[in-house]
């Protein structure tokens, strides 16, 4: 627990001097890696979220869903190999309008792609017309040696 605090501590210290970098534009993500072929992804929840931290804990776990072996579970490692930061910024269905990098990582940069490929792969996310405006949320991607990741809003959920 203390390293998950620590962790979070570090992350949110790069966030301070952090600028937003766009991502190209926009290639078709490739398929959900845990659905067998012909399979389709499940709707989104049919309840609103009621804020912003419930969206985007349901985001979180709607990616992890939807990213089957790209993901891993259990402990974090004690150093992680990549820690990209991205702002998902969605149109009014929940769809996916832009993603910006807040936060490169030094090693494994290919992290940033892989990340949003599996936030547009997961969306679209719900309906955000009932939240407040601007309709975005930041989410931190947690990349161990083998470059399979967590999503920090969960592991902070635990």
């Amino acid at each position: 627990m203390r390293f998950i605090k620590l962790a979070t501590a570090s992350v949110l210290s790069f966030l301070a001097g952090c600028v937003s970098t766009p991502l190209p534009p926009e290639r078709p993500a490739p398929g959900p890696a845990s659905l067998p072929p012909g399979a389709s992804l499940p709707p989104p929840p049919t309840s609103l979220a009621r804020s912003w931290d419930e969206y985007r804990l349901r985001a979180a776990r709607r990616i992890l869903q939807t990213s089957g072996s790209e993901a891993f579970a259990g402990q974090l490692p004690e150093v992680l190999q990549a820690i990209p930061v991205l702002q998902v910024q969605l149109n009014q269905d929940g769809s996916v309008r832009r993603i910006d990098v807040m936060r490169s990582p030094q090693f494994a940069p290919e992290t940033i792609e892989m990340a949003a490929n599996a936030i547009r792969r997961a969306a679209p996310f719900g309906p955000v017309a009932h939240l407040p405006h601007p309709w975005q949320f930041n989410e931190t991607f947690l990349y161990n040696d083998d470059l399979k990741f967590q999503i920090r809003s969960l592991v902070e959920s635990r």
